[in-house]
C-alpha cells in the first residue's frame, strides 16, 4: 500500500497540468482529523484548517481555482472563511500555493513562507529551479508578510506550529509539526512537505546548475524527517498518508486511523529508498 502511495505521489507531483489529475479538483467532504485540526482540501490536494479562539490558520491554498472549494469546506464544518488569520504552505509549487493571492485578498490573512521559497512565491512560480520556465507551473504572485527560517514558530493563541526546513523538492519545502490535545492526550502531528524526487526536467540530482546542493538537501530532509516524533501522520497530498484508505475507519468511538506512527516511519523509509535509487541511477548514467 505504501509503495503504491509513493508511486502515486510521483505521478501526482510531476508538475503535470492539473487537468490530467482530476483528483486535484475533485471535492472531498471536509472532516475533523484530531484536536483542532481539520481537512479542507480536495481528494488529491491536502489543505488543513487549524482552529483557535483567536482565529484560524490555513495550510495550503492549492490550485488557482481551489479557493471556492476550500471556502465551502470550511463553511461546511461550521467555521468562517474570513477567520483565517494566517496562511502557510508546504512548498512553492502551483498545486499547493497557486490559490494564495486570492485567499489573502478575500480574508486579509498574513502569508508566512519559508525564506528559500519566498522568491518563488512572490514571482508566481517563475523563479522555481525546475518549473520556472513552464507556463503550467506559473500562478498569481503573492506578497509574503513573514519569511520563515528552520525551527521558527508560528503562533496563534496557544496553538504553536514549528516550521522545519525539509529542502530538495523545493528549496524551501516545509514540514510542519504541532502538538494537539485530544480526549485528554497530547499527540505529535507531522504534516510532511514533500520528500519526492519529481520525474522530468529540473530534478537532476547530479550537476544541477540551478540547484547545486539538491542531493545534499534531500539527504538533510530524510535526516530531519527521521528525527521528528510523529503520532499523527499527514502530508501535502492525501496519498502520502493513505487518506483514502483511512477515511472509512474514521468513526466515533473507534481508534483514530490518522494516529499512525508506524505508517509515518514506513513512508519515510520508502521515499528515502526511492531517492537513493534515483540518485544511484543518475550517478551511474552521468
Amino acid at each position: 500500500m505504501l509503495f503504491r502511495a509513493v508511486l502515486l505521489t510521483f505521478a501526482l507531483s510531476c508538475g503535470l497540468a492539473a487537468q490530467s489529475n482530476p483528483e486535484w479538483s475533485t471535492p472531498q467532504t471536509p472532516f475533523h482529523i484530531i484536536g483542532n485540526v481539520y481537512y479542507v482540501g480536495s481528494k488529491g490536494l491536502a489543505s488543513y484548517l487549524i482552529v483557535t479562539p483567536q482565529g484560524n490558520i490555513l495550510i495550503n491554498s492549492d490550485l488557482e481555482n481551489s479557493p471556492p472549494q476550500i471556502r465551502k469546506s470550511i463553511e461546511q464544518l461550521g467555521f468562517h472563511y474570513k477567520d483565517i488569520k494566517i496562511l502557510l504552505i508546504s512548498h512553492a509549487h502551483f498545486d499547493h500555493d497557486a490559490g494564495s493571492a486570492e485567499i489573502i485578498r478575500q480574508t486579509g490573512a498574513k502569508y508566512m513562507v519559508m525564506a528559500e521559497d519566498v522568491p518563488v512565491v512572490e514571482s508566481g512560480g517563475r523563479k522555481d529551479f525546475a518549473y520556472g520556465n513552464w507556463a503550467g507551473g506559473q500562478y498569481p504572485p503573492a506578497k509574503v508578510d513573514r519569511a520563515l527560517h528552520d525551527g521558527d514558530e508560528v503562533r496563534l493563541g496557544s496553538t504553536v506550529l514549528v516550521a522545519h526546513l525539509t529542502p530538495g523538492h523545493t528549496k524551501g519545502c516545509t514540514t510542519w509539526t504541532m502538538k494537539v490535545k485530544d480526549s485528554g492526550k497530547t499527540y505529535n502531528v507531522v504534516i510532511v512537505g514533500s520528500p519526492n524526487v519529481n520525474s522530468g526536467p529540473g530534478y537532476k540530482l547530479v550537476d544541477n546548475t540551478q540547484y547545486p546542493q539538491i542531493a545534499q538537501d534531500y539527504e538533510k530532509t530524510f535526516r530531519v524527517l527521521k528525527s521528528l516524533p510523529c503520532d499523527v501522520f499527514l502530508g501535502a497530498h492525501g496519498s502520502y498518508f493513505d487518506m483514502e484508505d483511512k477515511l472509512p475507519r474514521l468513526k466515533e468511538g473507534a481508534a483514530n486511523p490518522f494516529i499512525d506512527p508506524a505508517g509515518y516511519k514506513a513512508y519515510v523509509a520508502e521515499t528515502e529508498s526511492a531517492f537513493q535509487k534515483e540518485l544511484a541511477r543518475q550517478e551511474h548514467s552521468h
